[in-house]
């Protein structure tokens, strides 16, 4: 989906032009109406991004001449404070008030999910791919190693590890069938009916009969396991339920950053977040302003 919104704007602009004929002042263009899309800049240099590795495939596939996409090399990403286009927001920690207002309103499964992110900090697309096999429970300390994750290409090896608190929370969720997914929208699913079944006021002699009104072809099943857009999606919905501001999970990574820094610092925080250095660690950990006022009122 997020291919498809990318290239729009290409194809709108030239899909009929001639993919030779497509070269750096025409991919500026495309650019420059996305900033007039007011896109911010960060979007703008992915959907570059993604337009160049179109054209680099198209070249190691001999569909197009190497020169074309040597051409868009040259055109450099839009920097930050030198463009039009508008930066966005930071990603900031979510309240601990926001999180905990939510839970009653989320299955089982993306209460579940919250509460792991809170606890080890772990990327969204980390936690909703957990499986048994992925997890190595011998020792009193569990070690969870993703099979995919964001720094994967380069090399960097990732290890997420899970203390007492999270093993709770990981438990009535492992499955003798290893390669499944801990959570499962299909389960989620189950689960709703199941209560909805179990609050009834209507006789089972009276009205419909338990699974008597769904549909027979649906539109869409319930999966064997969630993505981050449909992770993202539940909780969205249970923040219109709670009536707290919006929030998205991967808010909850920097909200446990900045607790893992403020309990147990900087470089703690590196490591048990997969940071290769600390600067990355700093743009998620929230400076401990609080504590900073207090020195600073002691001190004059």
């Amino acid at each position: 989906a997020r291919i498809d919104r990318e290239l729009a704007p290409l194809l709108k602009l030239y899909g009929r032009t001639p993919a030779v004929e497509f070269g750096p002042l025409r991919l500026k263009t495309v650019l420059d109406s996305l900033v007039k899309a007011t896109w911010v800049r960060t979007s703008i240099n992915h959907a570059a991004g993604t337009i160049k590795r179109c054209f680099r495939w198209a070249t190691e596939n001999e569909l197009i001449p190497g020169s074309v996409f040597q051409a868009l090399q040259a055109v450099a990403g839009l920097r930050a404070g030198r463009s039009e286009a508008k930066e966005s927001e930071p990603v900031k920690p979510v309240p601990a008030v926001h999180v905990n207002a939510i839970l009653p309103h989320v299955s089982a499964q993306v209460a579940a999910m919250i509460q792991l992110q809170m606890l080890t900090g772990a990327r969204p697309g980390e936690i909703v791919i957990m499986r048994g096999c992925d997890i190595d429970t011998t020792g009193k300390l569990w070690i969870y190693k993703p099979t995919r994750h964001k720094t994967a290409f380069h090399g960097h090896a990732r290890e997420i590890y899970l203390g007492p608190r999270s093993q709770d929370v990981l438990r009535p969720f492992l499955k003798l069938d290893t390669q499944s997914y801990l959570f499962a929208p299909r389960e989620a699913e189950a689960d709703r009916q199941n209560r909805r079944h179990a609050a009834r006021k209507t006789p089972l002699s009276c009205g419909n009969v338990p699974g008597s009104n769904r549909r027979r072809r649906p539109m869409t099943t319930p999966g064997d396991g969630y993505d981050v857009a449909a992770y993202r999606r539940a909780i969205a919905r249970a923040c219109i339920k709670a009536d707290v501001p919006d929030w998205h999970p991967h808010q909850l990574r920097h909200t446990a950053a900045t607790e893992l820094r403020k309990s147990h610092g900087l470089e703690a925080a590196q490591v048990l977040l997969g940071h290769r250095t600390l600067s990355v660690t700093q743009i998620y950990a929230e400076k401990n302003v609080e504590a900073a006022m207090k020195i600073a009122a002691s001190i004059g």
